[in-house]
């Protein structure tokens, strides 16, 4: 029996005749089947540019505002799952309370998508150094270091603060808060290769343009897009 992360309750493992005749040992997941359908995915109907789940095809509102400030250079953003009650309870124990076995939750939820893309560096976004402190582990890198190789070529100032105690105006108006850091795996060809900035939550998409600015003023030419679980 495998007790779930997330409700606490006991389930059975799922097995088949294949995973019983196999060589390989099955990872098995830390959420019942209950909790599972808990995290809705998004919808087919999405904006093209950000992924949010819309009404009619086109560019969602925010990726409009976002196109007047970029005309010609909008940054592409993948997601999954769509917000809701239950990522909004998980990422209060996970982030705010720091449950560090949490990280298992997000990483089963993700685990098969993220393996399908294919880039040259996978950057998460950096958690601010107080925040950081108080945890003992950063949270982005935590949920995708188990899955690919990352690259830590963005630190976050101290003093910034957290998004996720910011209403929308707040987030919008945020300044740079990223550097790219002196001891980052600088090479002389990375010009042109092809970054994902890596996050757990898009809610207007600050952050992410504030991170993917940032690392174009070192390497103008990269090709950058964004993954996060949920939008």
């Amino acid at each position: 029996m495998i007790e779930c992360l997330f409700c606490g309750q006991y389930f059975a493992a799922d097995f088949n005749l294949l995973d019983l005749l196999s060589t390989q040992k099955k990872r098995q997941g830390r959420l019942c089947r209950q909790c599972l359908k808990r995290f809705p995915r998004l919808g087919k109907t999405r904006c093209p540019n950000c992924d949010k789940n819309v009404e009619k095809s086109g560019l969602c509102l925010d990726c409009q505002d976002w196109q007047k400030i970029y005309p010609n250079n909008l940054l592409k953003n993948h997601a999954v799952y769509r917000y809701s009650d239950a990522f909004h309870d998980l990422m209060v124990n996970y982030k705010r309370y720091g449950d560090y076995c949490l990280r298992e939750i997000l990483q089963e939820l993700i685990r098969k998508e993220i393996q399908e893309y294919h880039f040259d560096y996978y950057v998460p976004v950096p958690t601010s150094p107080e925040h950081q402190k108080r945890r003992q582990f950063d949270t982005v890198s935590a949920i995708f270091a188990d899955l690919l190789s990352l690259s830590y070529f963005l630190k976050k100032k101290e003093g910034t603060g957290a998004q996720g105690e910011k209403n929308k105006r707040q987030r919008l108006l945020t300044p740079q808060g990223f550097f790219v850091a002196k001891d980052a795996p600088i090479k002389d060809n990375i010009s042109n290769d092809r970054f994902l900035l890596l996050d757990d939550i898009y809610t207007t998409g600050r952050t992410l343009y504030n991170a993917r600015d940032k690392l174009l003023e070192v390497f103008p030419q990269a090709k950058i897009e964004s993954f996060a679980i949920c939008h």
